[in-house]
Order: structure tokens, then sequence, then C-alpha cells
């Protein structure tokens, strides 16, 4: 699966046919358009987004790659069950996660990084108040990437970014529900606040509750994945 994009100028670019076709059934099994034990079927899908097969092919091996898709002798791919408590737990693992990485973020930045997280938070910003969804849930990866990265431990942050890759459905989703973007910025705001100011507990509590947040979103645009 390809990593989401780190760059902190993030440059707009037409998906391929392959990552339209991952984003799309990945939304539509969060949201429970396509309900658990359905099976994905190559030639119908390749009909339905007018592509050959082999897009197709790799669409569902990256969604197999993080848990969307399940390979079951006879059957093929098939989409698995998420159970809120099932989810629940993902995301318990994820804030958890998130809060060490600002945590030593705000130990151990140098100081001469302040201003690329800054500019980070004001790409989201601008983003968010162009109303653009698209651009601001990468901005919003390049974001939290950064963050990763200022805590100077590759492993937590090799970590980190496989559980969020898992998560990244769920993720995107969560930007579907009303007003999240911006609520979103004022989260990154205090949480980059609280790294200048060099105030771990506060940076991982900040971190903690954002990932809180993230989860009760996707419950709003995913009803049967509501807590």
């Amino acid at each position: 699966m390809q990593r989401e994009e780190t760059a902190l100028n993030v440059v707009k670019r037409k998906p391929t046919s392959t990552e339209r076709i991952r984003v799309t059934l990945a939304d539509e099994i969060v949201r429970g358009m396509i309900g658990p034990g359905v099976v994905l079927d190559e030639t119908s899908l390749a009909q339905r987004f007018e592509v050959s097969r082999t897009p197709v092919r790799e669409a569902i091996r990256q969604l197999e790659a993080i848990g969307f898709v399940e390979a079951r002798p006879h059957r093929g791919a098939v989409v698995p069950n998420f159970t809120p408590e099932r989810v629940n737990e993902m995301f318990y693992v994820m804030a958890e996660l998130e809060s060490l990485c600002a945590r030593l973020a705000a130990e151990n930045m140098p100081a001469d990084k302040a201003g690329q997280l800054t500019a980070a938070h004001e790409t989201c910003r601008a983003r968010a108040e162009a109303e653009d969804v698209a651009g601001y849930y990468e901005a919003n990866a390049a974001f939290h990437e950064l963050i990763y990265s200022l805590g100077d431990n590759d492993f937590l942050a090799d970590v980190t970014r496989g559980v969020r890759n898992r998560l990244q459905p769920f993720r995107r989703a969560q930007f579907g529900s009303s007003g999240r973007i911006h609520q979103s910025i004022e989260e990154h705001a205090a949480i980059v606040e609280a790294i200048l100011a060099r105030d771990a507990d506060g940076a991982a509590r900040l971190a903690r509750d954002h990932i809180r947040v993230v989860r009760t979103s996707v419950g709003s645009v995913a009803p049967a994945l509501r807590s």
C-alpha cells in the first residue's frame, strides 16, 4: 500500500485508477454501503469503474494489506466485519501512539524545526478555509507525519504509521461529518502550542483527545460503528 503523503507542500495530482477504486471501496465499507461478507468481484468492479481488472486487483490487494479485505479460500476477497468494539480497540491504540509521538516531539523537537511545524499547521488551516476536503486530508496526514518525525524515535514512528495506515479509511471518512475539518484545525492548534511550549504532558493529552474525537466523528458518518 502506498504511504500517505508526507510532504508539507502537498502537490495536487489526479489520483490513479487504483487509488480512486481503493478510496471509494474503503469509504463504502466504512459507511456500511458494502457490508460484511460481501465478495469483491474483480469483473463486476472493473465494469463499475470502467477500467481493466488490473487496477481493481491492485486496489483489492492494498485493502487486504490494511485489513479491509480478507482473502478466503474458494470465495476470493471478502469484506470483514468491523464491529464498534473492534474499531474502539484500533482507535485506542492509535490514540496512545499519537499521544506518545506528541510527547516526544515536545521533548525532542530541534529548535530550528519549530517553523516547520507551524507551517504544516498553517497549510492545514489554508485547506480548511478553502473547504478543500481532499487537500485537507493530505495536509493533515503530512502534519501528523511531521509530529512522528519530530520525536526522534524511528521505531515509534514506523509503528504509529503502520497503525495509521490501517485506520486510514476511517480517518478519511470522519471529514464527512459537518464542521469536522474546522474542529480538527482547532485541535491541531492546541497540540502545536503545547509542543512549541515544550509541554510534554499537555501535548500528549491533547493528541490523545484528538484521536478520541476522530473516533466519535467516524460514528457520526457510519452509524453502525457508533461506540
